[in-house]
C-alpha cells in the first residue's frame, strides 16, 4: 500500500519512536517479571526477536489469504507455533535459562507487541516490510530491557554479567533484584523518557 511507511521507516520507527516498552508501553509483563538480570532480559529479548520475525514474515505470505473474523486466531496459531520452537530451543540448549525464565517464554504466545505487529504490519505489507518492522521493534523491546535490567542487577548486586562494577563499600540495594525494584525502575527510566521527548526542539529554542 502507497500509504504504509517503507521497510527503513517501519525498522527505524520500532527503536525509539514506536519503542514497545517506552512509547507504545507493550509486553509491560516480562519487562517487569525477567528484568532482574541482564542475561534473563537479553534471552526474552533473543526469543521475541525470533517469534516476532518469523510471526510477521509468514503473516507477510499470507495475508491475501486470510479472513477477517479469523485473523486474530490464525495470528495466534503462527505465533504458538514459533513460541513452541523457541521454548523447545532453550530447554534443549540452555536448561538453566529455560528454568529461570519459567512460563514467561510461553507466555510470549499473547504478548501484545507481536499480535499487535501482525495487525498493524505483517498483514498489510509485503515481507521485506514485515521482517524489517520486526527487527526494529525486537531491538526496540530488547533495549527497554536492557535498560531496565542493567539498572536493576547493577544497583541490586552492584554487578553486570556477574562482574563487579561497584566498589566493595557501595551497598547492594537487594529492593532493586525484587518485584518492586522493576517498578521503580521502569517508572523513573520511563520519567525520563518522556521528560526527554517532551523538551523542546532546539529549532524551536532558537526561534
Amino acid at each position: 500500500m502507497a500509504d504504509q511507511p517503507t521497510a527503513m521507516e517501519r525498522f527505524i520507527q520500532g527503536i525509539l519512536p514506536e519503542n514497545p516498552t517506552y512509547r507504545q508501553l507493550l509486553g509491560l509483563c516480562p519487562t517487569l517479571a525477567v528484568t532482574n538480570g541482564l542475561n534473563q532480559a537479553l534471552t526474552m529479548a533473543g526469543a521475541v526477536l525470533f517469534v516476532l520475525f518469523c510471526a510477521n514474515v509468514m503473516i507477510s505470505l499470507i495475508r491475501d489469504l486470510l479472513k477477517p473474523h479469523l485473523r486474530i486466531v490464525i495470528f495466534t496459531l503462527v505465533i504458538a507455533a514459533f513460541v513452541t520452537v523457541a521454548d523447545r530451543f532453550l530447554a534443549a540448549y540452555l536448561y538453566q535459562m529455560s528454568k529461570t525464565l519459567g512460563p514467561y517464554i510461553p507466555l510470549i504466545i499473547v504478548n501484545c507487541i507481536i499480535i499487535c505487529r501482525c495487525e498493524v504490519c505483517a498483514s498489510k505489507q509485503g515481507v521485506v516490510a514485515a521482517g524489517a518492522d520486526a527487527i526494529g521493534q525486537s531491538l526496540g523491546f530488547g533495549l527497554g530491557l536492557s535498560s531496565i535490567a542493567a539498572v536493576r542487577e547493577i544497583l541490586g548486586t552492584g554487578a553486570l554479567f556477574g562482574i563487579k562494577v561497584l566498589p566493595a563499600v557501595w551497598p547492594d540495594w537487594v529492593i532493586m533484584v525484587l518485584p518492586p525494584g522493576a517498578f521503580l525502575t521502569f517508572g523513573i527510566l520511563l520519567g525520563a523518557v518522556n521528560w526527554y521527548s517532551a523538551r523542546p526542539s532546539k529549532a524551536t529554542r532558537t526561534n
